[in-house]
């Protein structure tokens, strides 16, 4: 979302192809949203059949019970249930470079493996045959993108010290020590990573181990509300509820709908393939397809928006591109065997996102051409003697500043008053994800008490209508809240024989219209000082 934004605004228009990028990678990222609760989760109860072997047949309830209880608490918000990660990854990862430090120990020739040399040649040897392996060893190597999503909340230094010093080498000496493991003992092969400890361990790493993928699984919920968040902000998706859930992080959010989306499909997921085994076929084409989708933003960013030349840029980008590709053509080989259903659900998401950007410019498009441009109606009112001016603000929201809103002309055409003081709202979403006050607010004062305000918020943002006011009393807005009516236009669809997009599409998008959040809540209005005005529009 971050180079779609940027790219978007280096370039100055959203082309097809940039919107497409931006749709695909929204879509696989919430392909893999569904995905790694379920198969996380899976494994780690799996874990416990080694502990009590007559819990072979209960893992499936258990797992369904532990992802309930993930996602119930989710309206918690993501501070409270928060407050013990930290240390629980401290302890895993620790927990995780000590178990394979002391099988490193018992078969010092695993660590011969650093060297990449054996993994080329073994490709180039293998051929077409390597892309299985490939596909697994993907499975270890994912995951590590979300430190560098948190760059974010924490910066470079924190995200580098933590990599180095702790992350990286316990990750190494896992993996090598499981590799040594098996290389003494086969029969370890079956599950090596929790036969690596000892018997009296087994059940407190089951137990740590349920706690970290129930992290994991947190960290990709909270990342689908964030995206979800900035998706809506950008226009891909309709206005969906968001709850902030922190009075002093501006990222914790909670989005109900999103939550029991992503609930359903997890069940659904757990219920149909009842194994982390079977589940891992289907992880992998997400994730590789968002990084391709990343490199090709960054690509564009770098030439069209930074003005590198095409040589730095193939320096930079062309190793990660070659090293992406071949891991996507090796999750490609597990397309038939539940690759599918991430494609499936991305290609519905996807469906869904064009179905509303293409509804959306439709119905703005017939706004405008029967609509009265603002100027024009200010003039008219200013000569009419029949108009009523009643004492008060009336704020009308409006998606154009240029034309007049509908639930103005509405008011005037049913109700022959004018209010004192007329605002008109215009709400702009930026290419980045914050703005400062001081470029938060436009104000233009025109003719016979009108007020044109064009408010801008970034894209992680959630618009504070009133708030916003409440800063413009400085430029001579009187604002007061108990005299402010706020006018909405709630649009009703109908799906009419003259249409511009097929039937389905309209059905679709008319549906998407109705279950929108309504804007009361999305713009943070006062619920008693808003009056909704109705109009049917054919789509």
């Amino acid at each position: 979302m971050s180079l779609f934004a940027l790219v978007e605004q280096a370039t100055g228009r959203r082309s097809m192809f940039l919107l497409g990028l931006g749709m695909v990678g929204t879509a696989l990222f919430f392909g893999d949203a569904i995905i790694t609760p379920a198969v996380s989760v899976l494994a780690a109860v799996e874990g416990m059949i080694l502990v009590q072997p007559s819990l072979e047949g209960s893992t499936l309830p258990i797992a369904l019970v532990i992802l309930t209880a993930l996602f119930w608490a989710q309206s918690l918000g993501t501070g409270r249930v928060s407050i013990l990660f930290g240390p629980i990854m401290l302890i895993w990862f620790l927990a995780l470079g000590c178990l394979g430090l002391a099988q490193v120990a018992a078969f010092p020739a695993v660590l011969a493996a650093l060297n990449p040399a054996h993994g080329i040649a073994f490709i180039i040897e293998q051929g077409a045959g390597a892309l299985p392996v490939m596909a697994a060893v993907f499975l270890a190597v994912t995951g590590a993108e979300a430190l560098y999503a948190d760059m974010g909340h924490f910066g470079r230094g924190p995200i580098r010290i933590a990599w180095a010093t702790l992350i990286l080498p316990a990750l190494a000496l896992t993996y090598l020590g499981q590799g040594a493991l098996v290389m003494t003992n086969p029969e370890a092969a079956s599950d090596p990573f929790f036969l690596m400890a000892p018997g009296w361990a087994l059940l407190p790493l089951v137990i740590l181990t349920t706690l970290a993928t129930i992290i994991a699984s947190q960290a990709v919920i909270s990342g689908a509300y964030s995206l979800a968040h900035q998706a809506v902000q950008l226009g891909l998706l309709p206005r969906l509820r968001s709850v902030h859930t922190s009075d002093t992080q501006i990222g914790q959010i909670y989005m109900p709908r999103v939550n029991t989306l992503l609930y359903i499909g997890v069940v659904a997921l757990v219920v149909v393939f009842q194994s982390s085994e079977a589940l891992a076929s289907a992880y992998g084409i997400a994730v590789t397809g968002d990084m391709i989708i990343t490199s090709i933003l960054a690509i564009i960013l770098f030439r069209r928006g930074w003005k590198w030349s095409l040589p730095l840029v193939g320096l930079i980008v062309g190793p990660m591109l070659v090293v992406e590709l071949s891991f996507l053509m090796a999750n490609l080989t597990k397309f038939l065997d539940g690759g599918y259903l991430t494609v499936g659900v991305a290609a519905l998401i996807v469906i869904m996102m064009w179905t509303w950007v293409r509804g959306t410019r439709i119905i703005q498009k017939k706004l405008r051409l029967t609509g009265v441009p603002l100027s024009t109606l200010i003039e008219t009112l200013g000569r009419s003697g029949r108009l009523v001016r009643v004492p008060g603000t009336a704020v009308f929201l409006s998606a154009d500043s240029e034309m007049a809103p509908s639930a103005l002309l509405h008011n005037i055409k049913h109700n022959s008053v004018l209010h004192e003081q007329n605002v008109i709202i215009s709400v702009q979403v930026e290419a980045r994800p914050y703005v400062s006050d001081a470029n938060r607010m436009q104000i233009e004062e025109m003719k016979n008490g009108f007020y044109r305000i064009k408010m801008t918020f970034g894209y992680a943002e959630r618009p504070d209508v009133p708030k916003i006011l409440k800063m413009a009393r400085q430029a001579g807005i009187r604002f007061d809240i108990m005299s402010t009516s706020f006018f909405l236009h709630r649009r009703f669809l109908q799906v009419g024989s003259k249409r511009e997009m097929p039937l389905w599409q309209a059905k679709l998008y008319a549906n998407l219209v109705r279950s929108a959040a309504g804007p009361t809540s999305f713009y943070r209005l006062p619920s008693n000082r808003v009056i909704e005005i109705g109009q049917q529009i054919s789509i």
